[in-house]
């Protein structure tokens, strides 16, 4: 009998492309590249399913297009945003994720990036690797401390979650608002707040984990910004849509926030020019689940998704 098609558009893990090709027909560029709406068309007349990454965008006008070969979309992601649903759906094409597997992974980044933007870590680094550190003085680089401080977290997802429990290894007061409060074996202690607006209020560090939806789109606007206290600090490891970047940067600039760490942003790849100039800003290519253990995970949960589906059961993580 013959093996499944599938197309593995960008490159994963050697133990996913190992295990992928023991057990399927694969069609995988080393060149790793996004593909194109065209190339997403063109391809789904060759395989019987594809998995793509958020770099992948299966509008309503692609899928229109999609042949009827294909049958399973199995995305090497946690984030749907780039998948039209209703019109996969529609299509009669199922669709899957990889969620639970990246949570330590990407709590571990947006702590990584609080840290690096309250302490300064990007005007640190440029003064050391250049030579230029000449001077040192009690008043020299002084940061904001974590030690103790109130932390707000968007949306109590696994990564949220993941991001409480490391930010207790800091004393830090986790509050969190949320589509539902959480029961309290999960709140573990922490803080709900029914509203959004309420949580801002009393966040020294904010860190969004919510998903990227028409609701959320520019969540976190002029608006919102303002509703922090001076000083604070924003971490953005979730989509970029979320903050509205041309009212971060104002907030910046008028050191209304005292600075963000941002791994994603709302044009990808590429990010946003203007952060640049702002050694305040601590910046990653929307990496937060790079780690060898995570991206074999994610990988394996794909395959996961697609064997069940070619045995004709339904897949663990179908959407």
């Amino acid at each position: 009998m013959a093996k499944p098609v599938i197309w593995i558009t960008r490159t994963l893990s050697g133990a996913t492309l190992e295990r992928a090709r023991r057990d399927y027909d694969v069609i995988w560029d080393a060149a790793d590249r996004p593909a194109s709406a065209e190339d997403i068309v063109t391809m789904s007349a060759q395989v019987d399913g594809i998995i793509p990454c958020h770099s992948e965008h299966f509008t309503a006008e692609v899928v229109a297009q999609l042949d009827p070969r294909l049958k399973i979309v199995a995305n090497h992601s946690v984030g749907v945003d780039h998948c039209d649903l209703p019109a996969l759906k529609a299509k009669g094409i199922v669709v899957t994720n990889t969620p639970g597997v990246l949570s330590d992974a990407t709590a571990e980044l947006a702590m990584m990036l609080m840290l690096g933007a309250a302490r300064h870590v990007v005007a640190g680094d440029r003064i050391v690797r250049s030579g230029e550190w000449d001077f040192w003085s009690p008043a020299f680089l002084v940061g904001k401390q974590v030690t103790g401080a109130r932390l707000g977290i968007v949306g109590m997802g696994g990564v949220g979650r993941a991001l409480a429990r490391k930010a207790r290894g800091f004393d830090m007061e986790i509050h969190y608002h949320n589509r539902h409060r959480l029961s309290f074996e999960d709140e573990a202690g922490a803080v709900y707040h029914e509203t959004l607006d309420d949580l801002l209020a009393i966040s020294d560090f904010l860190s969004l984990h919510c998903p990227a939806s028409p609701e959320t789109m520019g969540l976190m606007n002029a608006d919102r910004l303002a509703r922090l206290p001076e000083g604070s600090v924003i971490v953005n490891t979730a989509r970029g849509n979320l903050i509205d970047e041309r009212a971060l940067l104002a907030a910046i600039e008028t050191q209304h926030l005292g600075a963000a760490g941002l791994d994603c942003f709302g044009t990808e790849p590429g990010g946003n020019p203007a952060f640049a100039m702002h050694e305040n800003i601590v910046m990653m290519p929307h990496v937060g689940s790079a780690t060898l253990r995570t991206r074999d995970a994610m990988g394996f949960k794909a395959l996961d998704n697609l064997d069940a589906f070619f045995r004709g059961d339904v897949p663990p993580d179908r959407l």
